[in-house]
């Protein structure tokens, strides 16, 4: 059965300490590396297999992919594509969210960060960043699912926020209120009547989260 699997990489050291992380790269906390190979092991014991594997070209979302692959989970190829990297956020990279919001005004950290529209300093709006993961989506994995082939996709916060907000149709001004966990999956399966995708349901690394 044609399957997309939308995971976020696992807790990293910045989503820890509550940094900005973007396009920075940074390791896995142990919290982080216990709940990768916790889905690892989840996944493999449930019988979950891929054809094909997307990912970022950062660092956190290779950790992620090698723990769960060392639990148990069927290797296959991973294609990485920079269009699947976390937001570039600029000059606020590397800086504490509530540091930020204190110097710069927490309206307009809240409505860079959860906005769609609005870019932090130097860096990229929710939308900036749906253009070019959209882009990756549509040429090469979308297709992929629709010939009938399993894939997973291991992304970021802002990067899943976007592809979901095009395959569950969430409006615009909904935007702030759809946030996705680290170690959170998201399944879909196309639709072949209608061109769209159906969600069939999320799985958290963390079993108090479901």
């Amino acid at each position: 059965m044609a399957l997309l699997v939308l995971m976020r990489h696992t807790e990293s050291a910045w989503n820890a300490e509550k940094r900005f992380t973007g396009w920075v790269d940074v390791p896995l906390t142990p919290r982080g590396r216990d709940e990768a190979r916790r889905l690892g092991l989840v996944l493999a014991g449930r019988g979950y297999h891929f054809d094909l594997v997307y990912a970022s070209c950062l660092a956190r979302t290779a950790a992620t992919l090698e723990l769960m692959f060392e639990e148990g989970l069927p290797r296959v190829p991973v294609e990485r594509d920079w269009r699947l990297n976390e937001r570039f956020y600029g000059v606020w990279q590397g800086r504490l969210k509530d540091e930020t919001a204190r110097l710069e005004g927490e309206v307009t950290v809240a409505a860079a960060r959860r906005g769609y529209a609005t870019r932090p300093p130097g860096g990229e709006s929710l939308q900036d960043t749906a253009l070019r993961v959209l882009e990756c989506f549509e040429a090469r994995i979308a297709p992929a699912v629709r010939s009938g082939q399993r894939v997973l996709l291991v992304g970021h916060g802002n990067t899943l926020r976007a592809l979901v907000m095009r395959l569950e149709g969430v409006p615009e001004a909904e935007m702030p209120g759809l946030l996705i966990g680290t170690g959170e999956l998201r399944e879909y399966e196309p639709d072949p009547r209608t061109g769209g995708w159906h969600h069939l349901g999320t799985l958290h690394a963390d079993p108090a989260a479901e």
